[in-house]
């Protein structure tokens, strides 16, 4: 055999692999488990961390006063040193729209070895505990909830027994680039974290911070957010510290949640990936280095096999390549269909794998710069160089 019909080959058993043997990642059907609604509801308090969230905030904020829940639920926004007016406007929109009662509370400045969403989530916590909830719900500014979410949430959490429930938010695809790049995020999470092995007992933990219910006994068990203070991908830290204390967590696609966030550029979708994409790998060039290689082979050859084994008479690359490309295709049609796309974007995937390899290697030349991680204004330093405070 030739080499590109090996590595064609060598990408078709990989795809074989990932469609059998990978949790069914690709299968969009994982919805909230059974629940029965409890004879007496427990209390809740919703944390919504916000810095400079004003354009998204009448979206938003709105969903969550007028959230249909039997029980008692108070919302308490942590407006971290905005410089749009973003605490302002939440209190206006909840004078506006009546429903669940608002507190807006300032953290002020993060300290060293904190990350600023971590801090104001920790700040919205310390209020929160004062009302003694049962649970907490870790929702983003962006999220818009349907009426009956976080009544489905709290069902789901009792019926289950699951410390944590978490849903991944339905993000917007309005753009061209939003509709390229959106679902393939999203494919690209479960496959790193079938969602059907984190509601298992084993070591698979994931959670999507947008949408996060929490029981609080487990919250102060589990130390959070104190443990992972330091953590720029924050949900998956938090569920990890979950699980590592004993707890039980489930995480699947929203059904009554979604992100009005907008990302109209592909500059915009760059910086979402490449904020976090190395801390994903752990900061390890070694582990850079195999992901690269990992995305080309199972990824980009596919497509280059068909080329190259058609232009030089290679018929057994060609047809190699095409069914592992028919494959890749096949796995993502379920989650373009889910984000309500054309079916012609699912053969797309290569190029759009091949922006996020560029996106991942550009997270890690902006590590070694010693940038850190950006968000929203702000820049934190290397884990390497952060103080770990007792």
């Amino acid at each position: 055999m030739t080499p590109v019909t090996v590595v064609s080959a060598l990408s078709l058993a990989a795809w074989l692999w990932l469609l059998f043997a990978r949790g069914f990642f690709w299968r969009t059907d994982v919805g909230l488990p059974a629940r029965e609604e409890p004879g007496v509801w427990p209390s809740v308090c919703v944390v919504v961390p916000a810095r400079d969230e004003a354009v998204v905030l009448p979206a938003s904020l709105p969903s969550l006063l007028a959230q249909d829940y039997p029980g008692r639920a108070e919302v308490f926004l942590i407006d971290d040193g905005s410089t749009d007016g973003t605490g302002e406007l939440a209190c206006e929109l909840a004078r506006r729209h009546e429903g669940l009662p608002l507190t807006v509370a300032s953290p002020g400045e993060p300290p060293a070895g904190w990350t600023g969403k971590l801090w104001a989530v920790r700040h919205g916590i310390t209020l929160a505990r004062a009302r003694e909830p049962e649970y907490l719900l870790l929702t983003d500014a962006d999220i818009a909830h349907a009426p009956d979410s976080l009544r489905a949430l709290v069902a789901a959490a009792g019926t289950g027994g699951f410390d944590v429930v978490s849903q991944m938010a339905r993000l917007r695809v309005a753009s061209g680039w939003e509709r390229l790049v959106v679902p393939a995020f999203v494919y690209f999470f479960a496959q790193l974290y079938p969602f059907r092995w984190i509601g298992r007992r084993g070591r698979t933990a994931a959670a999507a911070g947008g949408c996060v219910l929490l029981r609080t006994g487990t919250a102060e068990r589990a130390r959070i957010p104190d443990a992972i203070r330091h953590a720029v991908i924050d949900d998956v830290a938090l569920a990890r510290a979950v699980k590592g204390s004993g707890g039980r967590v489930w995480l699947g696609l929203a059904e009554r949640a979604d992100s009005v966030r907008p990302y109209p550029r592909l500059r915009d979708l760059w910086r979402m990936v490449a904020r976090s994409a190395y801390a994903q790998l752990r900061h390890n060039p070694l582990v850079l280095a195999g992901t690269v290689a990992g995305l080309a082979l199972v990824y980009l050859v596919p497509p280059l096999a068909v080329v190259v084994g058609a232009a030089r008479g290679e018929t057994a690359a060609a047809v190699l390549g095409g069914a592992a490309w028919l494959v890749m295709a096949g796995t993502y049609a379920p989650m373009v269909r889910h984000y309500r796309q054309p079916p012609w974007l699912a053969p797309l995937l290569p190029f759009t794998a091949f922006l996020y390899l560029l996106m991942t290697v550009d997270s890690a030349v902006q590590h070694y710069r010693g940038r850190g991680a950006a968000w929203k204004g702000r820049t934190y330093a290397r884990p390497d160089v952060v103080p770990d405070e007792g």
